[in-house]
């Protein structure tokens, strides 16, 4: 059996129509009729008046924050339990990260972890600039409790929804809860533009100014006048041309994500093997499938169960490990879920496995996966 990747692109045909309208109108340049296209379809799938094509999800992390005000010094709540693109641009502006754990539910941002952090710098007199809210592995965040957390502090959101394009909160598409929301369109994504980003915008003035930065701050003269420090972020005419072709097959993606997530539950049913628990008000897009392994069952650790699948042809990671755990982040403060000092998150990455949830994923394959994963951990 061939390799079976964690989530590899699925293409629908109609992309090439795209990229060869692009060639054939010599649009190669990143502007252009697709990413135009691109924009104005998005918007009206997701219900978003402005949304800006750039060409990453952290360059659209990086203008939301600087939109926002984020500047050097400055504290900004990040979720700890996602990975490192989600936080990474803090650093660019120079500010400082504080890393809030998950919560059992959801696995997304604790509300009483946030809501403790903002206590404690409360009484220091500081306001966080921002908070970034991750919707993991397509999983939505728990809105109302922490859009009521951060109203009652006055402090702008940025919902990460880098990989949850297509899921929901009770009914609304994730990516429009925050003041200003992200995608992502790397190859792994539910879609992609081989490599690329959206802002959601709310704003004619938001979508304007970011796009100001995008386009290298150029001021609006014949020559070549800057004001101010620029980025070439803007995504190119022909990754567009991906996206919309994409974009037309959406719906068809998530339900073949869906199916793939109800196999693996009723394969796991019964067995040591467990999912992240359902969510009632969310409805996730099912980007790929974490579980959690039985403590009883891991010999050593995690790793070394993605290790042996990966050997025997099955592409497998660890679930994310918490960004207050990482090196780079040493001495950043972090604020956990349980009372006692004890890390949610931490539990999910030490039981954490990602298992592949490409959209084509045969009944063979996924029963190949279910069967080696048990046989690993000695079903």
């Amino acid at each position: 059996m061939a390799k079976i990747f964690l989530s590899p692109p699925y293409l629908s045909g109609s992309e090439r129509k795209y990229v060869q309208e692009a060639f054939d109108t010599n649009w190669i340049a990143p502007l252009g009729p697709n990413v135009t296209g691109f924009e104005k379809e998005m918007g009206e799938y997701f219900g978003s008046p402005y949304p800006l094509a750039l060409s990453s999800g952290t360059a659209a992390i990086h203008l939301s924050l600087k939109y926002l005000g984020v500047k050097e010094g400055d504290i900004v709540f990040c979720s700890s339990f996602t990975f490192s693109g989600s936080c990474n641009a803090v650093l660019y502006e120079k500010a400082i990260p504080v890393f809030i754990d998950s919560e059992p539910e959801s696995a997304n941002m604790s509300p009483d972890a946030l809501r403790r952090a903002f206590r404690y710098y409360d009484e220091k007199g500081i306001r966080p600039a921002a908070v970034i809210v991750v919707d993991l592995y397509g999983r939505s965040a728990k809105w109302d409790e922490i859009t009521a957390i951060c109203k009652e502090y006055d402090t702008p959101i940025l919902e990460d929804a880098a990989e949850a394009l297509g899921s929901r909160y009770k009914g609304e598409f994730c990516g429009n809860f925050g003041e200003l929301g992200i995608f992502s369109f790397n190859g792994n994504k539910i879609i992609t533009t081989s490599g690329g980003g959206m802002v959601l915008c709310k704003t004619e003035e938001q979508y304007k100014k970011m796009l100001f930065w995008a386009t290298q701050s150029k001021e609006p003269c014949l020559h070549y006048e800057h004001k101010e420090v620029g980025y070439n972020y803007r995504l190119s005419n022909i990754c567009a041309g991906i996206g919309r072709g994409q974009l037309e097959i959406l719906d068809k993606k998530l339900a073949m994500r869906a199916r793939i997530a109800d196999y693996y539950r009723k394969a796991f049913k019964d067995t040591p093997v467990s999912f992240f628990p359902d969510f009632s008000d969310c409805k996730s897009n099912n980007w790929i499938t974490p579980v959690l392994i039985d403590p009883e069952y891991i010999k050593t650790n995690t790793e070394d169960i993605c290790i042996e699948m990966n050997n025997r042809g099955i592409e497998c990671r660890p679930t994310w490990k918490p960004m207050h755990c990482q090196p780079i982040f040493e001495g950043c403060n972090s604020f956990a879920h349980y009372e006692n000092g004890k890390y949610h998150c931490e539990e999910l990455y030490e039981r954490g496995v990602c298992l592949p949830g490409g959209d084509a994923l045969t009944d063979e394959q996924l029963d190949f996966i279910v069967h080696n994963l048990l046989d690993i951990i000695g079903l």
